[in-house]
Parts: structure tokens; sequence; C-alpha cells
């Protein structure tokens, strides 16, 4: 990957990236994630700058559709587009106000009558983002839908570990958690098995997927076990909100057996970064000591990768559109 075009005239440096929208990380190559990683990686310097904005995107239209509320995710697509200097329009659904299937469609044709050149979607039903990108005639990213995937999250996770391991390849990696409700782990799983890195899944029997194994992972229930050897933990939220009954016995328990705190984080290397995508819950999946140490968490670095990943996705997809070549699937 070359150096991030700039507003200046000529070719833009190439994108290996031939799909029209971004629904999810399964299926992607090794070229297509480095690519938008690199790309990414460009524009964490220009973020640093003191002069943020650039023309790129200039007459184009970004939409931020969210179903579900997410003010971090919803914040950094604005601030992406922004920066880009497309026009940004932020539209919050409330769920009660929505019905599935035609409403959710008839929404779709609506907004695409508008031209819109970029929908961003966050959907609280899996699949519901890919039904909407098979409506409109512009490039749909998928913010989250349901249980399924949140392919910017794990793009932007990556690009913290690349920045901070050189590589992604060959590192182990613990994903600990609400793994049964969670799109931020499959994302995460699809992407850093298939850049080469080892993954470990720890939860409680009660939150832990049937067959997840399948996925090409090492499934564990202990988490001083899960942790040996580990050199980076990736902590999850505890989806409350997808909870229909009791999956844990109480907090308390829960941040007993699987809340990251010094102890358990004794089993993985001694420079085990620690992740989270947050918002954390401190005294539940992680503790505030650990997710404040300014030597081994990153947590407030996903926040700033998360703004460059979401620019650079904007970049793809709208190239992809002016593209003269045939599209790639979706």
């Amino acid at each position: 990957m070359t150096d991030r075009p700039t507003d200046s005239p000529g070719a833009p440096a190439p994108i290996l990236y031939a799909h029209r929208h971004l629904l999810g990380i399964e299926g992607l190559s090794v070229p297509e994630i480095t690519s938008l990683l690199d790309l990414a990686d460009s524009y964490v310097e220009q973020n640093r700058q003191a002069d943020k904005k650039r023309s790129l995107l200039r007459g184009r239209t970004v939409i931020n559709l969210f179903f579900e509320n997410s003010t971090r995710t919803r914040t950094s697509f604005e601030l992406a587009g922004k920066r880009l200097g497309a026009d940004v329009i932020n539209m919050s659904v409330t769920t009660s106000s929505i019905k599935k299937g035609e409403t959710l469609i008839d929404t779709a044709m609506t907004l695409n009558a508008m031209h819109p050149d970029v929908l961003v979607v966050r959907h609280p039903d899996s699949g519901a983002v890919n039904l909407l990108s098979q409506k409109v005639d512009g490039a749909v990213i998928n913010a989250g839908d349901g249980s399924h995937e949140h392919p910017t999250q794990a793009l932007l996770d990556a690009l913290t570990i690349r920045r901070r391991r050189g590589r992604l390849a060959g590192l182990l990696v613990a994903i600990c958690g609400d793994l049964l409700h969670s799109r931020v782990a499959r994302s995460n799983i699809h992407l850093l098995t298939t850049m080469g890195a080892r993954v470990r899944v720890i939860a409680p029997p009660t939150l832990m997927p049937g067959a997840i194994e399948r996925m090409g992972v090492e499934a564990f229930t202990d988490m001083r076990q899960g942790l040996q050897g580990c050199d980076i933990v990736m902590m999850l939220r505890l989806q409350t909100e997808r909870m229909q009954g009791s999956f844990v016995p109480s907090i308390r328990e829960y941040f007993r057996f699987y809340g990251l705190d010094y102890d358990k984080l004794g089993a993985a290397k001694p420079d085990a970064l620690i992740m989270h995508p947050g918002p954390m819950n401190r005294g539940a999946e992680i503790d505030s000591e650990v997710a404040d140490d300014i030597d081994r968490s990153v947590i407030r670095e996903q926040v700033e990768m998360g703004v460059a990943v979401r620019m650079a996705c904007l970049d793809a997809l709208t190239r992809q559109s002016t593209s003269n070549s045939p599209l790639g699937a979706s």
C-alpha cells in the first residue's frame, strides 16, 4: 500500500478492496484487510495534525442510520465523514417505532430517493443491514447488526494491535466475556484467524456459543487457563439488553470469575495488551486499575483508531462507487 493520496490532482493510490459494501469481515481476504488497515494507518497521522480536514468526499452524502443507540460508533462515523469533507446526516430511529420487513424496506427506498453515497447502518436484528443493502444504490457499511457482525470494530481493534505489536500473525489473542451475544467477538474472530493470529475464547458456559470451535478458536471456561501466555486480552461488554432470562448469577459473581483484574491477568504475558470495545462496565467486566493501566491498556487508543478506520472505509467504498471496473461481491 502506498502513501495516502492528498487533495492534489493525480490518480489515487490503489485500494485492494473490490466490494460495493462492508457488511462483515467474514469472507474478506488477507490483502483486502491489509489494504484497509494500511489506509487507516495513514489517516491516524492525518488526524494528529492541526489541520485534520480534507476535501476528498466533498459533495458526497453520508447518512448514519441508527436503529440502536450508540454514541461512540455514531460519533466516530460522523467525525470520519466530516474530516473527509462529506455532508453527514444523523438519523436515529427508535426500535419501538419500526417493524421488521416491509417497514425497513420502505425506509431504504425513501433514503435511496435522496441519493446518499454511503449509508452507515446499525440495527438490532442480524441480517437487517444485508437486507437494506440490497435495496439501495449507494454503499452500505454495517455499524453492527444484532449478534452478527461489527466489521469496523474488528478493523480498529486490529489496527490498534498492529501499531503496538507490528503484526497480527502469530499473536495469541484471548477474547473474554459475553461471547454468546457479541457481534464484536464474531468479527474479531474472523479477522484475527484470517490474518494468522491464534484466538482463544473465554466465557462461562451460559455465555459460550455452541460449537464455537468450528470458527477456528480454542474455547475455555476457566479464565486463568485461557489467559495463559496470551499476547492480547480483549474483554467484552456484558450485553444485558440482549439477554432474555438469567445468564449470570450476579454481577459480583461474574466479576469474581470472569472480570479482568491483575490476579487473572498474571496468567498472560507480562506485556500483554488490554482491550475493551466500550462502553466499559467497571467492576463487572474489568477492574478500574487494569482499565487505566497506562502501560498496558490500549482502550483509549482503540477510540482514536476507530475514527481513522471509519475514514478508510468511507474512502474505500466511495472510490468503488466511482470506479469504472466491475464491482465485486458485497
